[in-house]
């Protein structure tokens, strides 16, 4: 599992495009995996058969680990050995672990080792500390029975003060988020090996420990008082909650809000306004044979009024550096547009969108809008953005208060366009009014800057021949 985007630890595989027996060729996309930031097809960079899919669709994946094993021998045979061996079966003797590794040492080939892009065949020696032998396997080595006890809970072995728990990078960084002492996990995997599915179990019993079981006599007396139609079965009680793993898109996106809603301190304006000679806009241009083609749309016109009214006022187009405790001033202007995906909201953006022409704008959003549909977003299109637009409004939503992208200045919450009574030139008279909410971070922009600028937006949009006059 290569890292396919900064820095990541993990990705999950949506989906094989090959099976066993399969003849594959370098470059040939073999399978798609999702990692917190997009869903991204992976190439296999050798020619050969596939020998086994090391993953089932659906698991997540730690970078690293070797995920496919191909043929690519002339007589059939693996130049690339499998680097991890598969789970060993509980019903296996402990002592059978050893043995298979030195038969994989014996077996591996010397010369060119294949691996995904990106990742070189480490020659530093993986041998782990065996585990230490249960008093059944010692007992059963030297010739003796082992007494037979009753079955009690797995303890946690205390460390004598030097051992260190085993357990791979982003499993020691998973438990020290959820802050779980890795010494106090039972390991579950091979070579007692501490495995995500430990930490996340020992997280779970940290937060609803378990009580002590009542007497048989008591459980009968509280049932006997519970009335029979207010008694719940076991399995009807599950059937009422669906637990879902946060994941992908939607862990990173968890994170993010968290992190710049506690980071940045934000402040929300709102602002609510005529639009009515915009909306008229808008369906002249699409009437328009120069404009044929194009996808036109108020978000369009809403993008065009951001982007005059960050020429307006540049200081809005800027970014925090926490390190140098310094105020950035950006003179481009990539612009976000929060979608929401089968996967989870992501905000990709359009680079250099201040540069861009009204037909260039729409074939970017465009673009943007069905990349993003489609889940084939790539990281590098949802970074460095500056400012970014929500639509709230296609919900039938008339306004909120929104979170900011981290890393940007500010968010535009576009609301519903309504037709509602307003006094239009002295009369009231029904017209397409809408509203608008900004957030922005407060360190760098100040109450009256954040102001002009959500009025400068509203201004073109309430008498779009600014975006003319002002541009």
């Amino acid at each position: 599992m290569p890292d396919v985007g900064e820095g990541l630890t993990e990705a999950e595989i949506l989906k094989w495009y090959v099976q066993p027996g399969d003849t594959v060729t370098d470059g040939q996309v073999v399978c798609e995996v999702e990692t917190a930031k997009a869903a991204v097809e992976l190439p296999i960079p050798f020619d050969g058969t596939v020998h086994a899919l090391l993953f089932e669709e659906g698991t997540t994946v730690d970078v690293g680990q070797v995920i496919i094993s191909v043929r690519t021998g002339p007589a059939g045979e693996a130049e690339a050995p499998v680097q991890e061996a598969a789970p060993v079966q509980e019903a296996a003797p402990a002592v059978a672990a050893p043995a298979v590794a030195a038969a994989a040492e014996e077996a591996a080939p010397e010369g060119r080792q294949p691996v995904l892009v990106g990742y070189g065949v480490s020659t530093a020696s993986t041998k782990r500390r065996p585990r230490k032998a249960a008093p059944a396997a010692t007992a059963a080595q030297n010739g003796t029975a082992a007494p037979v006890a009753p079955a009690l809970p797995a303890v946690p072995a205390q460390p004598n003060g030097t051992e260190r728990p085993l357990a791979k990078p982003p499993v020691r960084k998973l438990a020290k988020d959820l802050g779980i002492d890795l010494a106090a996990v039972v390991p579950t995997g091979d070579g007692g090996v501490v495995t995500r599915e430990d930490v996340h179990a020992a997280a779970a019993a940290a937060i609803t420990p378990q009580a002590a079981a009542p007497a048989p006599a008591t459980v009968a007396a509280a049932a006997a008082a519970v009335p029979a139609s207010v008694q719940a079965p076991a399995a009807e009680t599950a059937a009422r909650e669906t637990r879902i793993p946060v994941k992908g898109v939607r862990k990173v996106t968890a994170q993010a809000m968290v992190g710049s809603a506690f980071t940045a301190p934000h402040v929300t304006e709102f602002i609510t306004f005529d639009v009515t000679r915009t909306m008229k806009l808008v369906q002249e241009l699409k009437d328009d044979p120069d404009l044929a083609g194009l996808r036109i749309n108020p978000l369009l016109l809403i993008a065009k009024a951001v982007l005059v009214a960050i020429r307006r006022n540049p200081d809005v187009n800027a970014s925090w550096d926490e390190a140098a405790q310094e105020i950035v001033l950006k003179h481009y202007v990539n612009l976000g547009i929060a979608a929401a995906t089968p996967r989870g909201l992501i905000v990709p953006n359009i680079k250099d969108a201040h540069a861009k022409t009204l037909g260039e704008l729409s074939t970017a959003l465009s673009d943007l809008v069905a990349t993003a549909r489609e889940g084939k977003t790539s990281p590098a299109d949802m970074q460095q953005g500056t400012i970014t637009i929500t639509n709230v409004g296609v919900f039938g939503v008339d306004t909120g208060t929104p979170i900011l992208n981290p890393g940007e200045s500010a968010i535009l919450a576009v609301g519903a366009i309504k037709l509602q009574p307003w006094v239009h030139k002295g009369k009231v008279k029904p017209r397409q009014v809408t509203t608008l909410a900004l957030s922005f971070d407060h360190r760098l922009i100040d109450g009256e800057l954040g102001s002009r600028f959500l009025a400068d937006i509203a201004a073109v949009l309430e008498h779009p021949r600014r975006l003319i006059t002002w541009a």
